[in-house]
């Protein structure tokens, strides 16, 4: 299951969307930090062009782990970004960058990921883009 996971990561970290949604069942559950939870690939498409506009991002200090029976997974790193665009109703983008901690945990089925739940800490980020 590890390998579903780090090939995710490694595709998002090329900036391969087609990628990633290749580590997805067809109805996963993604739970962003903020906001609804999306269901199916088509919502992940469109949340991850809307990420690509308004951010650029690369992860790093990538620790990955298994749960015992393979099914679920977590994943802590570093959010190195730069803010490319403004975020609607967050502040205005000027080329800011940031660094903050995140996490992701992943549920995993037939080796695709069937949910994404990401974390981090948005006053932090705000912070550092003001």
């Amino acid at each position: 299951m590890v390998t579903v996971i780090e090939t995710y990561f490694a595709a998002f970290n090329a900036g391969d969307v087609p990628g990633m949604l290749d580590c997805l069942s067809e109805d996963v559950a993604h739970h962003v930090n903020e906001g609804e939870i999306r269901r199916g690939k088509t919502l992940f498409a469109e949340f991850c062009a809307h990420m690509s506009r308004c951010y650029r991002e690369e992860l790093t200090g990538m620790v990955v782990f298994e749960a015992q029976g393979g099914t679920r997974a977590a994943a802590e790193y570093i959010v190195n970004g730069t803010y490319l665009e403004t975020d609607a109703g967050l502040p205005e983008a000027k080329g800011q960058t940031y660094r903050l901690p995140a996490g992701s945990f992943f549920d995993v089925a037939d080796g695709k990921i069937t949910r994404v739940t990401t974390y981090y800490n948005l006053a932090d980020w705000m912070r550092q883009v003001a």
